[in-house]
């Protein structure tokens, strides 16, 4: 579902109809796993004449922060960010490049100091820098033992690759114990891979939704999407209000999910 935004964001009728959202969800069924495909920030730069797309991403990520304090604030267990693609580090510009991954590196430190939240990298290190793969791994370290709002960032992130990875990992594990290829056929099971997958253990997302207006998934979750509920929002990245995550949780929670039934 796609749905027009409102001019605005402040003022007193915007705080009752935030507030009249939130009052609607009370008793309602939400989500308990959230991902995010943030989209717009070279646009949000472009149509702010701002010198580079930097400027669009550092304000994306600050919205970034922002949504994950909507998700805590509703009780979300788990939260995915899509923050850098396998495609992304083929094709941007190498400047541009270098800069987002300093904005996400400050990113992944910025959620690790917030006091509950865990955050985990969710991707391929292969391609990444040093840099951003030690501030990736000393998020997931300093927060290894909070219980609280589960982050997942999807850095050097490609669905394909993480199908691709998950059958490696079955069979280089079903060869080191010295079975067949005949029992490797029959492990073949979705159960089996999803054990596999960068996101094992953790609930498939109920809800996806990305900003922007553009209406596809580019190569994010591939295989956990299979029965996700998605919902496109018109807003660039950095422009992305409460009120429109609300409408997203609101549009979830009136829809019948069949899981294929």
């Amino acid at each position: 579902m796609s749905e027009r935004r409102e001019t605005g964001g402040s003022g007193l009728l915007y705080g009752l109809y935030q507030s009249r959202l939130r009052r609607g969800l009370l008793g309602r069924q939400l989500p308990q796993h959230v991902a995010m495909i943030i989209d717009g920030n070279r646009r949000w730069a472009r149509l702010r004449a701002l010198e580079t797309a930097a400027h669009g991403h550092r304000a994306g990520a600050a919205k970034m922060h922002e949504f994950l304090r909507w998700c805590d604030d509703l009780g979300i267990r788990v939260v995915t960010l899509y923050l850098l693609s396998t495609d992304n580090l083929k094709s941007r510009q190498s400047a541009e490049l270098d800069q987002l991954v300093d904005i996400i590196a400050g990113l992944a430190d910025d959620i690790s100091r917030e006091p509950t939240w865990r955050v985990q990298h969710v991707g391929a290190s292969d391609g990444l820098p040093d840099s951003l793969i030690e501030s990736l791994r000393q998020a997931e370290h300093r927060t290894a033992e909070h219980t609280g709002l589960h982050v997942n960032l999807a850095v050097g992130y490609g669905g394909r690759r993480e199908i691709a990875d998950a059958m490696r990992s079955i069979v280089e594990q079903h060869s080191a114990g010295g079975g067949t290829l005949d029992d490797l056929a029959e492990l073949l099971t979705p159960e089996t891979i999803g054990e596999h997958l960068y996101t094992q253990g953790q609930p498939d997302p109920d809800l996806i939704i990305r900003t922007s207006g553009e209406q596809r998934l580019s190569d994010f979750m591939l295989w956990q999407s299979a029965h996700s509920e998605f919902y496109f929002v018109e807003a660039l990245g950095p422009d992305l209000r409460e009120v429109d995550f609300l409408r997203a949780v609101r549009d979830y929670a009136s829809r019948h999910r069949r899981f294929g039934q």
